[in-house]
């Protein structure tokens, strides 16, 4: 797969609660006209309808793209300079742009926050949030040298051993699942890829 070298630029950044709001549309996005939640003929649960025109508007989960980013033994986590849980410590990820597959936003990712040279690898973790309406898409990824860059959302980037890990400060449950995973798997001297939902 091939690496990415340029700098991506990104509009503003939202936290999960305001992002997850299933009733969220107020007004046609075709006419401006006010919309109604309703069960469209054709359907089975309550879409966004316009009051004016009929279009409906669909919403669906957002999906958050990242890696597990390792040089020989140790992986690399970013301590986050944005919210939600500034200060705490992640996989380099976040949301998915139009444009582009899951891979390729999580390189853009990777390269955003801790300004990594990776050589993409397989798809490791799929992991569903319902209650937040994400699903979050972890890659295996192998460090080509330990140049880092980190970028403005990112406080500082550090390399970790297993021992190292600070488990009490890991940002976000699908980051700690991701983890404890790839560790698991790594000693087992196999990787799969693994399916979860978290609550």
């Amino acid at each position: 797969m091939p690496r990415a070298h340029a700098r991506w630029r990104r509009g503003p950044r939202y936290t999960a609660a305001a992002m997850f709001n299933p009733r969220s549309i107020k007004h046609c996005r075709a006419c401006g006209a006010p919309a109604q939640y309703a069960v469209p003929a054709d359907d089975n649960r309550e879409r966004a309808t316009c009051t004016a025109c009929g279009t409906i508007h669909y919403e669906n989960p957002l999906n958050v793209v990242g890696t597990v980013p390792v040089w020989e033994d140790r992986v690399l986590l970013c301590r986050r300079n944005i919210e939600p849980r500034h200060g705490f410590w992640t996989l380099p990820a976040g949301f998915m742009e139009l444009g582009e597959s899951t891979a390729q936003g999580a390189l853009r990712e990777t390269i955003e926050e801790a300004g990594a040279n990776v050589e993409m690898q397989e798809l490791f973790t799929v992991l569903n949030v319902v209650r937040v309406g994400q699903v979050h898409f972890f890659y295996r990824a192998r460090m080509l040298d330990t140049r880092l860059a980190p970028g403005p959302e990112t406080i500082e980037a550090q390399l970790f051993g297993e021992a190292e890990i600070p488990w009490e400060q890991i940002a976000f449950r699908t980051v700690k699942e991701t983890l404890q995973r790839y560790f698991d798997d790594r000693r087992s001297g196999q990787f799969g890829i693994h399916c979860a939902d978290i609550g």
